[in-house]
């Protein structure tokens, strides 16, 4: 069988992640990548050794998969054109500005019968796959998602930028649907939502308390999920859990309460996260229709965020227009 060639499409800061990625991984060949800016295209040749091609036409007519690195508002039109030439796509999160950008993309995936899948790499952190099989039914997430100003990042508000993070592993870790949304949001540093809260309820009867902010000072990445008759507090920025369990009562002294709480050992391994990402991905190349059920979660994600975002600007204050 021949080796998968694999395409990077925006090589700035995230594709320059993506491309070393791929050049670790196994049973692939990274043939190259392509951006609409010239001197982006020279420095990815430059300090990754990366073949620079000047058109997406060219790339994709030597590449039998991608990785769509590039500026949220493109990821649809670049989409759209490589599953038009047969391509297997992983776009990063997240998938579209819009869920009817993201609805026609994953009909159009479906038509091609060609694998999509959504970048949303912290379902690959090594702290959330070491916590997953121990999630069975969470009655309350909290979650924290803070960072400085990214430049990078501005393109599209907090809600998109980071809370979408939270958004897709709570509805996947859930495994249940958003009922109802309460949502508030202004802008500080720029124009878009800056800072964000979002209060989620499940069809499940979980409830979510979920906020994120790009005025912070220091960063945070912490969600923590409370079931009955244990707690478990993931870090994804240092890939650590803290979980504890209650073990069956033996008395019913109210001292014995205390007594009965134990810390639950947790295993986190050692993964990159983008790699094992990257990884799934080439397997469900090869059984594409795994890949629309995943790319459904991410879907419900963004249908989530656009809903967090409509509440979030009717909440706003009058004299705060985004």
């Amino acid at each position: 069988m021949n080796r998968p060639r694999v395409g990077v499409v925006g090589v700035g800061h995230l594709g320059h992640h993506h491309a070393r990625a791929w050049s670790r991984i196994e049973g692939v060949t990274l043939v190259g990548g392509f951006d609409l800016d010239p001197a982006v295209r020279e420095r990815a040749a430059r300090d990754l050794g990366l073949i620079p091609f000047e058109t997406l036409e060219a790339l994709a007519d030597r590449v039998d998969l991608v990785s769509i690195a590039a500026p949220t508002p493109s990821h649809a039109e670049l989409t759209h054109f490589c599953l038009s030439r047969g391509l297997h796509v992983l776009v990063e999160k997240p998938m579209a500005q819009t869920v009817t950008e993201g609805e026609a993309m994953l009909a159009a995936a479906r038509a091609g019968k060609r694998a999509l899948f959504v970048g949303q790499v912290e379902r690959f952190n090594p702290a959330v796959q070491a916590a997953r099989p121990n999630l069975k039914s969470p009655r309350f997430i909290e979650a924290h998602r803070l960072a400085p100003i990214v430049p990078r990042g501005i393109d599209v508000d907090v809600i998109l930028d980071l809370m979408i993070h939270d958004l897709d592993l709570a509805l996947w870790l859930t495994r249940s649907r958003v009922t109802q949304v309460h949502a508030v949001g202004v802008p500080v540093l720029t124009p878009r939502i800056d800072i964000a809260n979002a209060r989620l309820t499940f069809a499940s009867g979980c409830v979510a308390n979920l906020t994120a902010s790009r005025v912070s000072r220091e960063k945070v990445r912490k969600i923590r999920f409370f079931e009955a008759n244990e707690y478990l507090s993931i870090d994804c920025l240092n890939r650590s859990v803290e979980a504890y369990t209650l073990k069956p009562a033996e008395s019913d002294a109210p001292e014995d309460l205390l007594r009965r709480i134990r810390p639950l050992l947790i295993h986190v391994e050692a993964r990159d996260p983008l790699e094992s990402e990257l990884t799934h991905f080439l397997a469900l190349t090869r059984e594409p229709e795994g890949s629309w059920e995943e790319t459904e979660v991410a879907l419900d994600a963004l249908r989530v965020a656009e809903e967090v975002r409509a509440q979030a600007l009717r909440n706003l204050p009058l004299d705060l227009p985004v």
